[in-house]
């Protein structure tokens, strides 16, 4: 599937005014790529992912929902930080949620979620509950949730944002296997250029609110990808371009490179 952002503009109502979250904001994806967000707090980054979602109705503009007969499934499914595990759940049931909302069978659910499971570290933990994880192990959770619910887009809204480095690192690592196996389209917001690069194939740049991008660029490193390419010149003279991408006047765009 692929998503067609036209003009969207999204205004809120404050305490001090009128706050104008995204604005003249177009932009489409690409069949089953690897798209992340880059750009500073408030941006209006996760407001655009909640309009991807359905969560919320845009003020202005278009999202059109553009399936292709590869589309086995034609959902759009949402992972943010918070994670948002059931507590009355266990790690197999929590992950196996995507697959119950489909209609799959309960036996058929759990054998697909045990086995991503195991890949996840999670072997012989599999009736723990959320309040006994870890920080790292319930982001796992969350997603392999979204991988199993077998969407047509996963919108990853900064979803290692709170872990420390090491468990950083290995989660984009178990993200890239599950992406490469998978080759669903993911849309990934970030603050970390370097995460960006390492994860994508196309990155786009926002401005400061309203949010409206201003950059793009095409990541050409090959696949498959290790955190060992972020050591390479070309890596380092990508991210030095993107972080010049968001140094850039608002409103002024940039063309991809």
């Amino acid at each position: 599937m692929r998503l067609h952002c036209s003009h969207l503009g999204v205004s809120f109502e404050s305490a001090q005014g009128v706050v104008h979250a995204l604005e003249d904001l177009s932009f489409e994806t690409r069949e089953r790529e690897f798209l992340s967000f880059v750009g500073p707090s408030g941006c209006g980054k996760t407001t655009l992912l909640r309009v991807l979602a359905g969560i919320l109705a845009p003020g202005q503009g278009l999202v059109q929902r553009v399936a292709s007969a590869a589309d086995r499934n034609q959902s759009v499914l949402l992972v943010s930080q918070e994670r948002n595990l059931f507590p009355w759940m266990t790690v197999v049931e929590n992950a196996a949620f995507g697959c119950e909302m489909q209609g799959v069978g309960r036996r058929e659910r759990e054998e697909r979620a045990r086995a991503l499971l195991r890949k996840l570290g999670f072997a012989g933990r599999e009736r723990a509950y959320p309040h006994e994880l870890s920080l790292g192990m319930k982001q796992r959770v969350a997603v392999a949730r979204g991988f199993l619910g077998d969407p047509a887009v996963l919108l990853m809204d900064e979803p290692f944002a709170a872990l420390d480095c090491q468990r950083r690192l290995e989660l984009q690592q178990e993200l890239l296997d599950l992406w490469e196996q998978n080759r669903m389209t993911v849309i990934f917001v970030t603050h970390d250029v370097e995460e960006a690069i390492l994860l994508s194939d196309r990155i786009l740049v926002f401005s400061r609110q309203p949010g409206r991008i201003t950059a793009e660029f095409r990541v050409h490193l090959p696949r498959p990808r290790a955190t060992a390419v972020t050591m390479t010149e070309e890596f380092l003279s990508l991210k030095r371009r993107i972080a010049a991408g968001l140094g850039m006047a608002v409103g002024e765009r940039k063309a991809a490179i």
